[in-house]
């Protein structure tokens, strides 16, 4: 999104097409022979159980010693410039940090001490690219969602670490942001919105504003799932009160959460929409991940 012509150059600067096409080629003989998978990609073998630790370790040693070979110049596969071989690997270590620590005990690729250089990686693909860090890129919830799912590559039944990590994951990131991090995240934003008028000047009001132009189909999706979505997050099933929940919720991703909701509480199913959301987002298709936590973190702040 942020770079829509790939013949500028932006991409593949002149002095690094040799790099860029030599860690883009690097890729298939660093990462696993799995069974194919649309959205768990690399992740199980043929049997459908997820490949042996071990080989994930040597996926994630393989990878750090590859972004090691230009990290002094700079965190990104050829050093300090952003390139399509960040895009090419980008999907696929994205996902793999949120689904490893889901298959093994002990496996992260977000670890400074056994991964410093892919961690850096990850560090900066957050931090200094803000069109992936606020469209792009999708969010952990998303991507643990798929291990639950028959037919995305798994044999049929969920992994056993699966259900306590996913659980322990969503507890941390329904926390609030440290004022140290929404001041970060928001100067990323603004970064972002600066060329595109169109966005809400923060991701809470993003999110609102793509709730407010899909109503109808929330409002179809709630009517046609009541029956059988969790008893714990089914919203109003009567369109005015959904209407109104709606509204609500919209004005608190708008005000970033209003710190009090004890008021808010009280109409119903404010938070039961927000939890809703949050549970049938697919991130990015539907929003970016800054916008999708901000529903996120509400969900939870209102049903506490």
């Amino acid at each position: 999104e942020r770079y829509p012509d790939a013949g500028s150059g932006l991409l593949y600067p002149s002095n690094l097409e040799d790099d860029i096409e030599e860690k883009i080629r690097s890729f298939r003989n660093i990462f696993p022979r799995a069974r194919p998978s649309s959205r768990a990609a690399f992740l199980f073998s043929w049997s459908g159980e997820p490949l042996f630790k071990s080989e994930f370790e040597r996926v994630l040693s393989e990878t750090d010693e590859l972004l090691g070979q230009t990290s002094a110049s700079g965190p990104f596969f050829c050093g300090d410039t952003f390139t399509a071989a960040d895009v090419a690997w980008a999907p696929f270590l994205e996902r793999y940090r949120a689904q490893l620590p889901c298959l093994h005990d002990g496996l992260s690729p977000y670890d400074a001490k056994l991964y410093p250089h892919l961690t850096a990686w990850y560090d900066a693909m957050d931090t200094q690219i803000p069109a992936y860090a606020c469209r792009v890129k999708g969010d952990s919830s998303s991507w643990r969602k798929v291990l639950m799912m028959a037919g995305f590559g798994n044999a049929g039944s969920t992994p056993t670490v699966v259900v306590d990590r996913m659980k322990e994951a969503d507890a941390v990131e329904r926390l609030p942001l440290s004022p140290e991090e929404e001041e970060r995240q928001q100067a990323l934003w603004d970064e972002y919105a600066l060329t595109r008028p169109f966005l809400a000047a923060t991701p809470g009001a993003e999110a609102a504003a793509i709730m407010t132009r899909n109503r109808d189909a929330i409002v179809a999706d709630v009517l046609k799932r009541s029956s059988f979505t969790k008893r714990d997050i089914v919203p109003p099933n009567d369109e005015k009160e959904l209407d109104e929940a709606m509204r609500w919720l919209a004005c608190l991703l708008i005000g970033n959460g209003l710190g009090d909701t004890e008021g808010i509480q009280n109409i119903v199913g404010v938070g039961k929409l927000a939890s809703f959301l949050d549970d049938r987002m697919c991130v990015p298709r539907d929003m970016g991940a800054m916008s999708a936590a901000a529903i996120k973190r509400l969900a939870f702040q209102l049903s506490s």
